[in-house]
């Protein structure tokens, strides 16, 4: 049997653009091979058609009727002669329940051969499926002359993942085993955060072993709002070697359980990195042009030993933040985009990011220095649009505070400079940028992280505005731990150092007011950053995050401004997520409420 795997990019609503993308997917691979090596069976992703998470588009007849009509359209023009697996929204044949299915059909000969509804509707972190489709009742086998194949659509293949959030009563996978399938395939619309692809390794690995069959992971690529979906699909035969593994971007990973052969077929020209060309023509790739080093070794290689070594956290994290910047901009109908840089850690990584997202020629940095900058930090804003060939705009806010502190100076008598004053000075700089992002249509980026967003150590309707927040899942320490990495490895490629090491090595401060330091306000990040950990991530309890060696106060304190914030989060932009439990969608708390967890 051989089985192609398409990683996809698909853009939620955009049914006829998604079908003709797959359309024209399907006749590039048929032209990379001859008569006797062209694939039995072609697979896409989970809700390749209509893009994923559609979330409440569900609820209008028009998105239905979109994707069934979808489905049909490539019914009549996909090739007779060859098989293809596609994820859809379809309505629930079966009588009660709710109104729809996570569906995937097989399409052969202009028929709907075969269909398989995703079982386990998972409703934990950012999913939220049993609020729209009915669970399956029954798993079967697809059987063809070229084999039995069982198709687990993504959670059903995660029954019992290691950190499972969601238990279950029914396990597909042996189901699919039981009914005798040959082959397992997995149609997956699998959100990144760092690390996972081990996690999808130790799974097939687990199933491989109890099956003794080969498992074949398709996932998607590109990303939707917070979420970046890496790819990454890959072939494991029955005896646990990775036959093959794709990379971020669109490609199709071909796999011949006869001979064991793998290759892979480069779909798209890349913008920058992780973004690919919708009229790209595809290029067949040799192992030798497209298999690094690591991927290389992965024939004598067992799951847990075939990590790609660019998996390493820090690279993972870059390259997330890249896939998000870039499709968030193309999917939103945006080319450029704009940022405010004050000199600080966290702007920098910002505008680097985005330079390596979508070129130096389509970021604008805004520089708005106020009686309260230092020179260091404007002439290291300076330094960094040197080296990042970055256009850098100045306008000083010094005129339109003394205005508003003119304004204000009646009401306001007697009373002594706080953090009034200094949040309308983010509030200047924030209408400034939004200014500058209507005017010349560019999409404004925001520069908090996630320390800071916890913590509320932002300002509403001032450094919180933008339309995307692409380091708001780094906490202050990750922050740096990626300057660092990017600097390494532009040195290590014999280029300048894109963030300047002042940048990396002065006290972090927002300059609102005289010799103001964040640590004025903060518990000193590396302890902040492990007490948010335990207490955003793993759910602990006050004495819990105590007992694992952080001062009680300390805690306390933290815990009070992380709940007393979730009004401002409310607000914020979008955040790529990179961790297990971002604040967004991932992370739903009541804002009136009292904060028990220092009670």
């Amino acid at each position: 049997m051989r089985v192609s795997l398409v990683q996809m990019n698909s853009t939620i609503g955009d049914f006829k653009g998604n079908v003709d993308r797959m359309l024209e997917f399907v006749g590039q691979i048929l032209k990379a091979f001859s008569a006797t090596e062209r694939p039995d069976l072609i697979v896409f992703p989970e809700q390749s058609i209509c893009g994923y998470p559609p979330m409440d588009l569900l609820d209008q007849e028009s998105f239905l009727f979109g994707s069934i009509s979808a489905l049909r359209r490539l019914q009549k023009l996909l090739p007779q002669d060859i098989a293809v697996g596609v994820g859809y929204v379809d309505k629930n044949r079966e009588g009660a329940g709710k109104s729809l299915v996570n569906a995937y059909s097989v399409l052969y000969g202009g028929k709907v051969v075969f269909s398989q509804a995703k079982t386990l509707l998972p409703t934990y972190d950012v999913f939220d499926e049993a609020r729209y489709f009915e669970p399956a009742r029954a798993r079967q086998v697809f059987s063809q002359p070229f084999g039995r194949v069982g198709f687990a659509i993504c959670e059903d293949f995660w029954w019992e993942a290691p950190d499972a959030s969601q238990k279950y009563s029914i396990d597909p996978v042996k189901e699919l085993m039981d009914a005798g399938a040959d082959i397992l395939i997995v149609p997956s619309a699998s959100p990144f955060i760092a690390g996972k692809l081990q996690t999808r390794l130790r799974l097939a690995e687990k199933a491989v072993r109890a099956g003794s069959i080969p498992v074949l992971y398709c996932n998607a690529v590109g990303a939707n709002d917070s979420l970046v979906f890496d790819g990454r699909s890959f072939a494991m035969d029955e005896r646990t070697t990775i036959r093959g593994i794709c990379g971020w971007g669109e490609e199709v990973l071909t796999y011949d359980t006869v001979s064991g052969k793998a290759g892979r077929l480069i779909l798209g020209a890349m913008h920058g990195e992780g973004a690919t060309s919708p009229t790209a023509e595809i290029e067949k790739s040799s192992d030798a042009a497209h298999t690094d080093a690591t991927e290389a070794a992965t024939t004598q290689a067992t799951a847990a030993q075939a990590i790609d070594l660019q998996t390493e956290r820090s690279e993972e994290i870059r390259r997330a933040l890249i896939v998000g910047i870039q499709d968030y901009l193309r999917k939103s109908g945006f080319s450029r985009v704009c940022l405010g840089l004050s000199g600080g850690i966290d702007s920098a990584l910002v505008a680097v990011l985005a330079t390596q997202a979508i070129g130096p020629e389509n970021v604008t940095c805004i520089a708005m220095p106020s009686r309260f900058s230092s020179a260091g930090s404007l002439d290291d804003a300076v330094e960094l649009c040197r080296r990042n060939k970055l256009r850098l705009e100045r306008i000083p806010i010094e005129v339109p505070f003394t205005a508003y502190l003119n304004a204000l100076a009646g009401p306001f008598a007697g009373r002594p400079y706080d953090t009034t004053e200094e949040n309308l000075q983010a509030r200047i700089r924030g209408t400034l940028l939004m200014a500058w992002s209507n005017k010349f249509n560019t999409l404004l980026l925001t520069t908090g992280n996630k320390s800071e967003l916890a913590t509320g150590y932002c300002t509403l309707y001032g450094d919180m505005n933008g339309s995307l927040a692409p380091i708001a899942d780094l906490y202050k320490t990750e922050v740096y731990a990626l300057a660092a990495h990017i600097n390494r490895s532009a040195a290590a490629q014999g280029r300048e150092e894109p963030i300047p090491d002042t940048i990396i090595a002065k006290a972090p401060s927002a300059e609102l007011r005289h010799n103001q330091k964040d640590q004025d306000t903060l518990p000193e990040y590396p302890v902040l950053d492990g007490i948010l950990r335990l207490y955003i991530e793993e759910n602990r309890t006050m004495d819990e995050i105590i007992d694992a060696g952080f001062d009680r106060a300390t805690v306390r304190k933290t815990l009070e401004m992380t709940a007393k914030a979730e009004y401002k989060r409310r607000q914020a932009a979008p955040a790529i997520k990179v961790s297990k439990r971002a604040f967004g969608v991932g992370r739903r708390l009541p804002l009136a409420r009292t904060i028990h967890e220092i009670q």
